[in-house]
């Protein structure tokens, strides 16, 4: 059995991956649960263009988060992601036919001639978007209450998910979606100079918002009946300071709905989220299924040493494009141009594409220690040493590479 250090670095991994996957893929969900709701006219046309519009730079590389999730969770914890996958089959299926169907039907609306096909790829995309929340939620909320037992499909009925609080869980993850794509799109119309149609998102996060709030407290509430262990770590143990961050970041967010100042709503709106993602964690923490810790479940010491490794390293080089491209969307740099202005010619880089030297030393450097340490070692105080060299190697390797790669 591999040292508790060692176990538990690959679910922190698949945790930050969730956090990332709901901010940011959940404010795609919501984007088109506005467009099923944008109404008739030209202002609903404007609405579903926006959303449409807005998610359009980024939503395949939001999608990257979740692969991330399920390999890395499979890798590392085989045992239990046979059992929540096998148990789980049913809504699993479901947010994943979504996907493909919002996908597919974003993707054909660029090439439409009638507008019945519009209204028929709109229809498909919204409902889509509320499906897939609803059924990945559901999956959140089985898990969190411990319906889902260890082993091949022990757990594979509609009780196991279909549950008061699964459900609970799914209308949370809808509500909760739709508040953050109405921040985030009144962000991004008040970037453009859109104060209409900002205003039109601003009332529309001030519903979503308190709605979504009422009902994570009728989520409490039923989590109360149905684990009450799991309760008591949210609201007296040691997920506390993660659900008191998350209750002062909701009130601040709505409050800065509530003054227009959206862009540092958007950011308070996500650590909102965040907090209760990593307050169900800590709430949980150790367990992972009932009678299934985290040590139990990990897999052999060289696996997870592999599944670091592979991370860390993937991650020097993912999280630059990710950050460039996610730069690029919030500055605007995928607007439409006006016609009254030229299109700006492309500049060449200013920086140099090779790296400073002592830069790329010590990320050369913290790697090779990183990983020496983490596979020659069997010492759980000279694992944490390993994982820290390997944590210096993504910072100093981002370092070394963003120059080349980030705009000005």
């Amino acid at each position: 059995m591999s040292s508790p250090v060692l176990s538990a670095i690959p679910m922190a991994f698949v945790l930050a991956g969730i956090v990332l996957y709901a901010v940011l893929a959940g404010a795609d969900f919501g984007a088109g649960f506005w467009t099923l709701l944008s109404g008739p006219g030209e202002h609903g046309e404007e609405i579903r263009e926006t959303a449409h519009h807005s998610m359009g730079p980024v939503w395949e590389a939001n999608h990257v988060w979740l692969i991330f999730v399920l390999t890395v969770f499979w890798t590392a914890y085989p045992a239990a992601f046979g059992s929540i996958a096998s148990s789980l089959a049913a809504p699993l299926f479901i947010a994943g036919i979504g996907i493909v169907l919002r996908g597919a039907a974003y993707a054909l609306r660029s090439g439409t001639t009638r507008p019945r096909e519009d209204v028929l790829l709109d229809g498909i995309f919204a409902l889509s978007s509320i499906l897939v929340p609803f059924a990945l939620g559901t999956m959140v909320g089985a898990i969190a209450t411990g319906r889902v037992p260890v082993g091949n499909a022990l757990g594979a009925h509609l009780r196991t998910w279909l549950g008061v609080t699964p459900a609970v869980v799914g209308v949370i993850a809808v509500a909760t979606a739709a508040y953050l794509a109405a921040v985030y799109l009144a962000a991004d119309c008040t970037r453009r100079g859109e104060t209409r149609l900002a205003d039109s998102f601003r009332a529309r996060a001030l519903v979503a918002g308190p709605l979504a709030g009422a009902l994570s407290v009728a989520g409490l509430v039923a989590i109360h009946h149905s684990a009450p262990a799991l309760y008591h770590e949210l609201v007296a143990g040691r997920a506390l300071p993660a659900v008191i961050v998350s209750v002062v970041a909701g009130v601040a967010a709505i409050g800065l709905v509530l003054t227009r100042r959206f862009e540092p709503a958007r950011y308070v709106a996500a650590l909102a989220l965040a907090a209760v993602l990593v307050g169900w964690a800590l709430a949980q923490w150790p367990r992972i299924l009932p009678g299934l810790d985290v040590r139990e479940a990990a897999a052999p010491h060289d696996v997870l040493v592999a599944v670091i490794v592979a991370v860390l390293g993937g991650g020097a080089i993912v999280f630059p494009s990710l950050a460039w491209l996610f730069r690029l969307s919030l500055r605007g740099s995928f607007d439409p141009i006006p016609e009254t202005e030229p299109a700006p010619l492309s500049e060449p880089p200013s920086h140099a594409p090779g790296p400073p030297a002592p830069t790329g030393r010590v990320a050369i450097a913290a790697l090779v220690v990183g990983a020496g340490l983490l596979i020659f070692s069997d010492a759980g105080a000279l694992h944490g040493v390993g994982v820290v060299a390997l944590f210096v190697f993504v910072v100093s390797g981002f370092l070394w590479l963003a120059p080349a790669l980030l705009p000005d």
